[in-house]
């Protein structure tokens, strides 16, 4: 038999042509399913927490002090407000504040000068522990103020208290009504230190940094109390509008860098209508010169104060 090398190149070339495309076939399965592999891999670590990876450390979550804020409201008053103080203990102690808030709330007169006075609020003192009495004459404008701020250092002093006592310190009038948990959101972003807040006077005006707060309700970190109870500046100047001289102190002692201007969450009852005044809306932390009895029930009204009044049989209030 003749033999035939075109013959056997033939019968090799088919078998090689076959295995060739039996490997492209296998690489393509294989790149199907490495792709589809890939697929997943990415789908499923897009669900993994980036910080879930044993091998790194964890974010430790917010410290509680920065969570923790602590506020002094010193409302200054006059001794013989009995009715009155009983009053905005009603308002103010049926308030809610968030939870790690301390808001302390301080009736500050001068020196009681009657008899009936020393019983009277020996008892109030006993009872509700809520009274700072100042070593000073009962006076608007001849320094009562400043005695109010200077003495907070001292008063709240206690080793064992944490530092600051607290980080900002308000003075309010008792023709004020503050809504806590407002004032509290407005001063979260805020700094605790060199910090003047309040409403800017003039009225028309939206810049704090060109007058003063004011008296209406304004408050300074921690710190600013400390420099006035050391600076000589505000005895040298004690008389005068209370608000407009406390602005002074801080223009001429350079305090108060940090500035807030709540205008206009705080503002006057909207009644009579002035530059100050505005109406009431949900966004307010503060409104002033509630001088009578129906200003006040149409503001407690307005926002509701009574609504987690629990049912009873014992009472039905319509």
């Amino acid at each position: 038999m003749k033999y035939s090398p075109r013959s056997d190149g033939r019968k090799f070339i088919i078998p090689s042509f076959l295995f060739i495309v039996a490997l492209c076939v296998l690489a393509f399965i294989n790149e199907v399913r490495f792709d589809s592999f890939l697929s997943f891999g990415r789908c499923a670590l897009s669900n993994v927490p980036r910080n879930s990876s044993s091998l790194e450390t964890p974010l430790l979550s917010s410290s509680s002090d920065d969570d923790e804020i602590r506020i002094l409201i010193g409302i200054l008053t006059l001794p013989d407000q009995y009715p009155r103080r009983h009053f905005l203990r009603m308002i103010y102690g049926t308030q809610d504040v968030p939870a790690g808030v301390k808001i302390d709330v301080k009736f500050v007169f001068c020196n009681l000068t009657k008899e009936d006075q020393k019983v009277l609020v020996a008892l109030e003192i006993m009872r509700y522990d809520d009274i700072i009495i100042l070593n000073c004459n009962e006076n608007m404008n001849k320094g009562k103020t400043y005695t109010y701020f200077s003495s907070l250092p001292d008063l709240f002093n206690e080793t064992d208290a944490p530092n600051p006592p607290y980080h900002y310190v308000m003075k309010a009038d008792d023709d004020t009504y503050i809504r806590q948990e407002s004032l509290v959101a407005s001063l979260r972003p805020l700094p605790r230190e060199d910090l003047y807040y309040g409403y800017v006077i003039p009225c028309p005006s939206m810049d704090p940094f060109v007058h003063y707060m004011s008296g209406m309700g304004y408050l300074v970190s921690w710190d600013i109390a400390v420099w006035l109870k050391d600076s000589e500046i505000p005895k040298k100047h004690l008389e005068g509008p209370e608000d407009k001289v406390f602005g002074d102190w801080i223009r001429e002692g350079r305090r108060g860098k940090n500035r807030f201007n709540a205008k206009w969450s705080m503002y006057n009852f909207p009644e009579p209508p002035t530059r100050c005044t505005h109406e009431l809306w949900p966004d307010t932390i503060a409104v002033h010169l509630l001088k009578n009895q129906e200003k006040w029930i149409r503001t407690l009204n307005y926002f509701n104060v009574t609504s987690n009044l629990k049912p009873s049989k014992l009472y039905h209030i319509p």
